[in-house]
C-alpha cells in the first residue's frame, strides 16, 4: 500500500483503528493544534480559542465536546492523555462518557478535575464529586500530563505518571445526590471553561481506544 492510498483509506473510513495505525504508541490526536475542527461548543463559544498550537479555555461557562470521527466520538474503554497548564486560581475539567447539551454543567458522565490553586478545594485528577483529590499534583504555569484510563468499571487517573485516583464503580452504581449521571457508560469527551477568571491551556489531547 502506498502512503497516498493509506491516507485515503483513513480518510474514507475515519476509524480509530486506521488512524491509530500511524501512531507508534496507539494514541490518536483529538485536537489538531490549529482550530476546533471535530469539536462542538455550547453556551459561550468565545470561551475557547486556539493560539500558538494551544486550546485555551478562558471566559464565561462553556463546554467543548469532542464531535469528531475518532471512534465515532463514542468511547467506552480508553486511555486519554492530555497536556495541560493552569494559571493561578483557575479551574477547568475533562469529562468522559458524556454527551452534548446546550447549556449547564454536563449532566452525564464523570468529570476529572483540572485545578491546582482555584478556591474550590477539589484538585487536579480527582473524580469530581465521586473520589475527590484535595492535594494539587501539579503547579500553575507549568505543563503537566494528565491521564485517564477506563476499563470496565475501573477508573485510574495519573499526573506526570503518578496515580492520583484509583476507583472501581460499584455494581449497581450509586452516584451521590446531585450527580445522578456520574456513572460508567459510554460517550464523548468534553473540556470545561469554568469562569472568566480561570485560564487553562491544553496543547495535547489524545486517546487510545482499549478493548
Amino acid at each position: 500500500m502506498t502512503m497516498k492510498t493509506f491516507f485515503l483509506t483513513c480518510l474514507l473510513s475515519a476509524s480509530v483503528q486506521c488512524l491509530a495505525a500511524d501512531s507508534a504508541d496507539g494514541f490518536v490526536p483529538l485536537f489538531n493544534g490549529q482550530n476546533l475542527d471535530g469539536w462542538k461548543v455550547n453556551e459561550n463559544p468565545a470561551t475557547f480559542t486556539v493560539k500558538d498550537g494551544m486550546l485555551v479555555a478562558n471566559g464565561d461557562r462553556a463546554h467543548l465536546f469532542y464531535d469528531g470521527p475518532v471512534s465515532g466520538h463514542n468511547f467506552k474503554n480508553f486511555h486519554l492523555r492530555v497536556e495541560a497548564m493552569t494559571q493561578p486560581e483557575s479551574n477547568s475539567g475533562v469529562y468522559f462518557h458524556t454527551e452534548f447539551q446546550d447549556a449547564g454543567w454536563p449532566a452525564k458522565g464523570y468529570e476529572v478535575q483540572v485545578n491546582n490553586t482555584h478556591k474550590d478545594p477539589k484538585k487536579t485528577a480527582g473524580l469530581y464529586g465521586i473520589l475527590d483529590n484535595f492535594t494539587a499534583p501539579a503547579q500553575d504555569g507549568k505543563w503537566f500530563v494528565m491521564e485517564v484510563i477506563v476499563e470496565g468499571k475501573h477508573i485510574v487517573t495519573k499526573v506526570d505518571g503518578k496515580v492520583v485516583s484509583d476507583f472501581v464503580e460499584p455494581d449497581p452504581a450509586n452516584p451521590p445526590k446531585g450527580f445522578a449521571g456520574r456513572m460508567i457508560g459510554h460517550g464523548t469527551f468534553a473540556i470545561q471553561g469554568h469562569d472568566p477568571i480561570s485560564k487553562v491551556s491544553y496543547k495535547r489531547i489524545e486517546v487510545k481506544v482499549l478493548p
